[in-house]
């Protein structure tokens, strides 16, 4: 805990964002005029803070989304996409940004270059939650009308289509909750990836990526708001409109039937007068952290189930929270020298033409975190990348770092590319089997035919020579 730093904003954009010492509850770091609807804030690589804002003052609901720096309170980058976004998450190594609007569609971005990767129109409601699975294979978004959607990261990333739009079909499609999703989670489990979601029709339920099968369903009597669950996978932590946060145990074995769990079996910690809005763990799974409409955060111990420490935001009730290192708000040259800062771009409004089928990648801008503006854009054919990354295989320096980054990008795609051509052979090749397999027993039923004929001719034959003239 003493190594850890709380984040939290608001949904106003006066409320900011406030970040205190989990172990002395001190102010760190403030930064004004930012607010995020739920689940509109993340940090990446625990290196830069990204939030979504909606402006609903402005006509046609507009937005952004900003990036910060952690030592720093002015917005290191600003982008305004086609449509207000409202939740939004990011891949573990903060390579891939998705984003939800009201409209129902949802985009990817890839973080480094902006490049809008593919916008798709994955719920008829406003979408209101996202995440990426436990090892990033699949993107997972809910609605305001209780559907989920699971869908497979590769089918987004395909991006032959220039206008980036359209239908993407989704691996699962579930629409079990009845009212609006509320919080999701990603597990590991013993039996492959799993997805904990949690809704207002007061039901928390666990899900089997793959196969779609409801494996838990944990019943409560009120709308349950937010959920988390302990970095060993035991326990499920639901926060209520009534502020109350129930524990329950998390069993997840091999089900060969879906369990239903009932309130009665759980246990409750009560600290808040309103309606939980976020839960969160310390790196360690120690302390559990809350945060509620009625303007607080508070701080447990997962063990003794005590109130530790009671943080107060100031300017209104909390939406968001989440635990960081606290060294990620140094600013030492000692420190950037051994933690590298996350290179990013502005997000692209709309989608543009890839440059991966010339066999040129592009570099685009990062954020210089000195002088505080973007370096240059070049672009490197795949030769000169890969006589670069040699002559600096022994070095560590940005720009080695950045090459691989896109000679990673760029072989990506091309296994992408040779897999859907390998795919198109196969088919061609499985349809001329096929068609010639079809040849054969047409010639083969000829032919059988034909001797049959020519038996019963020849029968015939003997026929009229056997008969007596």
């Amino acid at each position: 805990m003493g190594k850890e730093a709380l984040v939290v904003c608001g949904e106003q954009r006066k409320a900011g964002i406030t970040v205190w010492d989990l172990e002395t509850g001190d102010v760190l770091l403030r930064i004004l005029t930012s607010g995020s609807q739920p689940h509109g804030l993340l940090c990446l690589q625990n290196r830069v803070l990204v939030a979504s804002q909606l402006q609903k003052d402005r006509p046609f609901g507009c937005g952004s989304i900003f990036f910060w720096h952690l030592n720093k309170i002015q917005a290191a980058r600003v982008s305004y996409p086609m449509e207000a976004i409202g939740p939004i998450a990011s891949t573990r190594d903060g390579v891939y940004l998705v984003g939800g609007a009201p409209s129902g569609n949802a985009y990817i971005w890839e973080v480094t270059s902006g490049r809008l990767l593919k916008k798709w129109h994955a719920h008829h409601k406003p979408l209101c939650c996202l995440t990426f699975s436990h090892d990033d294979s699949f993107v997972v978004s809910g609605a305001e009308d209780g559907t989920m959607c699971v869908w497979l990261l590769i089918s987004l990333l395909h991006t032959e289509d220039p206008q980036c739009g359209g239908s993407v079909p989704s691996l699962q499609n579930w629409s079990e909750h009845c009212s609006s999703i509320t919080g999701f989670v990603s597990v590991s489990g013993g039996f492959g990836p799993a997805l904990l979601s949690s809704s207002l029709d007061g039901r928390c339920m666990v899900w089997d990526l793959v196969s779609g099968r409801l494996l838990q369903n944990h019943v409560f009597s009120d709308a349950i708001t937010a959920i988390a669950i302990d970095p060993g996978e035991q326990l499920l932590f639901a926060g209520r409109e009534d502020g109350k946060i129930y524990v329950n145990a998390l069993d997840l074995g091999l089900q060969e039937n879906q369990i239903t769990i009932s309130e009665d079996e759980s246990g409750v910690l009560f600290g808040h007068e309103g309606p939980i809005t976020a839960l969160a763990f310390s790196s360690g799974g120690s302390f559990l952290i809350s945060a509620s409409e009625d303007c607080t955060a508070c701080l447990w111990d997962v063990q003794s189930w005590q109130l530790i420490r009671r943080f107060t935001h100031e300017k209104g009730h909390i939406t968001n929270l989440i635990v960081i290192p606290k060294s990620s708000l140094l600013a030492t040259k000692e420190n950037q020298g051994l933690h590298l800062q996350p290179k990013f771009s502005k997000l692209e409004k709309t989608c543009q033409l890839s440059n991966a089928q010339t066999g040129i990648v592009t570099l685009l801008s990062g954020y210089n975190f000195h002088e505080g503006h973007p370096s240059a854009t070049y672009s490197l054919s795949s030769s000169l990348l890969n006589k670069q990354i040699l002559d600096t295989e022994h070095g560590r320096t940005p720009e080695m770092i950045q090459v691989k980054i896109g000679t990673s990008i760029e072989n990506r795609l091309w296994i992408f590319n040779m897999t859907k051509h390998i795919n198109s052979i196969n088919q061609h090749l499985q349809s001329r089997v096929i068609d010639m397999v079809h040849h054969r027993l047409v010639s083969d039923d000829a032919m059988i035919v034909r001797r049959r004929r020519g038996k019963a001719k020849t029968g015939d034959l003997q026929e009229n020579q056997e008969s007596p003239s």
